[in-house]
Order: C-alpha cells, then sequence, then structure tokens
C-alpha cells in the first residue's frame, strides 16, 4: 500500500483554479455529520491499476485525480476545513486484488472509493460498495453494467453505449443501413460485438462481425470479405501487437475507399500504430488533447504539465473524479447516503464539457466528439471533428438492481 497526501499544486496552477473555479460550489455546512467540527483528515481510497496491463491508463487517471482535486477545493487540498488524504491502492487490473484493496480500506473507515481503470475490477467494486455502504465512483472502466449497478456506484468516464452511438452518428441515420464489426475473435471483441449489435442494431441497422483470431498474422481474408459485404460502417474493434498489419491489410485492400471506417480513438502512444491508415480513420472519441476549452480543461492541462504529463484520453476521468468527491464530501464526510443524494442531479462542467449525472442509473451524461488524425513530422496530431450533444448519445436508462 501507498499512502500518498495529494499537494497543492504550484502558484501558478492555484492562480488559476482560483480564478477560474466555481465549479463545484462554495464549501458549505456539513448536513449534520459532524465532520467541519473535526481537525482530521478526510480519508479516500484510490484503487486502480498502477501496474499490470492498464497502468498507463491508470497514471493518466491519477494523475487527472490530483489536478481535479486541486482545482475542485480551489488549492486547499481540503473540504470543510478538513484535509484530503488519498491513499492509493494497486489492482494490477486483477479484480481479486481491486476487492481486497477496496475491502481493506473500507475495513479501516474510508467512505469514498475512487478508481477501476478495468471494466472487470469495477463490476466487482460495485457490490462491495453497495453492501459497506461506501461511495464508489468508478473511473475509465468503460463497459455499460456499472450504469445502475447500485444506488452507491457512480462513474467518471464514459461508458461503451456511448462510444458505440458516436460511431453510429458518423452515417446519419442507420436505420436500415448495413453495419459490420471488425473485432478479435475474444471476449474484448465478442464484447464489442454485442455493443454494436444492441446499439445500432436498436437504432435499425442490420449488424454482422467478421471475427479474426487473436494472434493472426494474415489478414487479406479477412479485408477481402469486408471490401465485398459494402457495409454503409466498419466498426474497428482491436487490441493488440498486430494492430499495425490489420490496418495496413485494410488500406492495401481498398476497404477504406468501399465504407466507413471507424474505430476508437486511444491514448497518444497507440497512434503510430495505424500507420499508413492513421489519415483514413474516422475515430470517435471519449476525450483527446485539445477537445474542449474551459476553466476545468485549463486546470487539467495545468496540472498535468506541473506532474510531466500532458492532457490525454484518461486524464479527463481522473479530474472528474475528484470533482465528484469534492461535491459528495461539501454535503457530508460521514453521511454515505447524503453524499449519493449530492451528486444524483448534479450537473457541472468538467475538461470535455458539460456533466450531469443521471439519478435514476447515475449514468453520466457527457458530450462525445469526432476526430481525424494529421500527419505532423514523424508523428500525428488530432484534428478536432464534432462535439455531440450528451443526449444525442445518452444511454437507455437501467434502474437499479
Amino acid at each position: 500500500m501507498h499512502r500518498r497526501p495529494v499537494l497543492a499544486l504550484a502558484s501558478a496552477v492555484l492562480t488559476l483554479a482560483l480564478a477560474a473555479c466555481g465549479t463545484p460550489g462554495e464549501p458549505g455546512a456539513d448536513a449534520g455529520s459532524g465532520g467541519s467540527a473535526s481537525s482530521s483528515p478526510v480519508e479516500v481510497g484510490l484503487v486502480y491499476s498502477k501496474s499490470g496491463p492498464l497502468a498507463t491508463y491508470g497514471e493518466q487517471y491519477r494523475q487527472g485525480f490530483t489536478a481535479g482535486l486541486d482545482f475542485a477545493t480551489k488549492g486547499t487540498n481540503a473540504v470543510n476545513g478538513r484535509q484530503v488524504e488519498v491513499t492509493e491502492q494497486d489492482d494490477a487490473g486483477d479484480p481479486a486484488k481491486a476487492v481486497a484493496a477496496a475491502t481493506d480500506l473500507v475495513g479501516k473507515g474510508v467512505k469514498v472509493l475512487a478508481g477501476s481503470t478495468a471494466s472487470g475490477v469495477a463490476l466487482q467494486v460495485a457490490p462491495l460498495a453497495e453492501d459497506n455502504k461506501v461511495l464508489f465512483i468508478s473511473g475509465p472502466a468503460a463497459v455499460d453494467a456499472v450504469t445502475g449497478a447500485n444506488e452507491y456506484t457512480f462513474r467518471s468516464g464514459r461508458q461503451t453505449y456511448q462510444d458505440v452511438a458516436t460511431a453510429g452518428t458518423m452515417i446519419g441515420d442507420v436505420k436500415g443501413k448495413k453495419v459490420t464489426v471488425l473485432a478479435q475473435d475474444s471476449a474484448f471483441g465478442k464484447a464489442n460485438v454485442a455493443a454494436v449489435t444492441a446499439v445500432l442494431g436498436a437504432k435499425g441497422a442490420t449488424v454482422s462481425a467478421v471475427e479474426v483470431p487473436a494472434a493472426a498474422t494474415e489478414f487479406t481474408p479477412f479485408a477481402s470479405k469486408i471490401k465485398t459485404a459494402k457495409p454503409d460502417l466498419l466498426f474497428v474493434a482491436w487490441a493488440g501487437a498486430n494492430a499495425t498489419q490489420m490496418w495496413t491489410s485494410l488500406s492495401q485492400q481498398g476497404v477504406f475507399d468501399a465504407t466507413t471506417v471507424v474505430t476508437g480513438l486511444d491514448i497518444k502512444p497507440t497512434h503510430a500504430l495505424f500507420g499508413e491508415s492513421a489519415t483514413k480513420i474516422d475515430f470517435l472519441s471519449h476525450f483527446y488533447d485539445g477537445a474542449a476549452d474551459n476553466a476545468a480543461y485549463q486546470a487539467l492541462a495545468a496540472g498535468m504539465k506541473e506532474q510531466g504529463g500532458s492532457v490525454d484520453l484518461f486524464t479527463n476521468d481522473g479530474f472528474v473524479a475528484a470533482q465528484m468527491v469534492v461535491h459528495a464530501l461539501e454535503k457530508s464526510t460521514d453521511d454515505t447516503n447524503a453524499m449519493v443524494t449530492a451528486l444524483e442531479g448534479w450537473s457541472f462542467e468538467g475538461p470535455k464539457g458539460q456533466l450531469t449525472i443521471r439519478p435514476e442509473d447515475h449514468a453520466l451524461l457527457q458530450p462525445m466528439f469526432t476526430a481525424s488524425l494529421e500527419k505532423d513530422g514523424d508523428g500525428y496530431t488530432v484534428k478536432p471533428g464534432k462535439t455531440l450533444d450528451a443526449q444525442a448519445v445518452a444511454p437507455p436508462v437501467t434502474p437499479f438492481k
């Protein structure tokens, strides 16, 4: 276990936060919880992928959380006169480790948990939060089932439905259109096929799939099959070392000339993996460097720079999680039900724009983006596309189980 007090950022960042803040609201009374009468720190547990396959995502999340905490507390790192002390636990992307870490924190009296880089982790921590009546704010985990999991579970990032709905907007009304999903024959791939079928199929699209062995090195037959089918939209869900070979084959077989090819825009280091296809792909995006320009985004950018990083895909999720934690603690530092009530229906400005927590199922309604990549020397830069209104990609209500 690593205990890290989250410290205030440098004076330049404090100036920006003080000048621009206001989103989280002014600190107020502690709703009778007695929290403001105590000088002891408020303990917050951060259980995330500090190591493991999603460690890069986890580090972005953690750095974003640090910047968001500074912003939301106006540089004081305190809520209602009590310092916020963050205890980090590494789940390494392993649900069992995450549950053990969360259980340990809850046993020590922690009332607020945040984190969950991986979807499998979030789905295991959510029931624990309900059983122990602690606030849980899931992070980058995109699995739809986090929404509506229980009254004590929230999310600070987007969910798969919002990704897929964004992809569908790239061909207008999908009713009567043909959509093909190119994915690996794996749990990850099948989950994406199921998501596209559920989201776009429900809107009238005919969805089919081309599933490829995860370890494949020859993609020509699959690319040819897609080109022959002439779908209106090709949704690509791919993860792995053979990504460049896959994209190159699609380009060489003329798939980009035959259909609209869409995939999710990942973190900056992955952009080179698209190879010569990079400038031909239409990207859906949850968040990217330059996606917005508001007070929260500027604070995130300043906070990332202070920590030696830069704005990227999952820095937003950490920042927003900190905003939510502070808003909940401003209502009460001890009464979890009061924290839940404070968050339900809350609308606020995050780095990507205006966000609203839907009270019926705790879905985080948020804008989404489209983008493309442009060649820039030896690398690529993101060219902004459209900003989609939160309601245009809002998932259906999922009542609490």
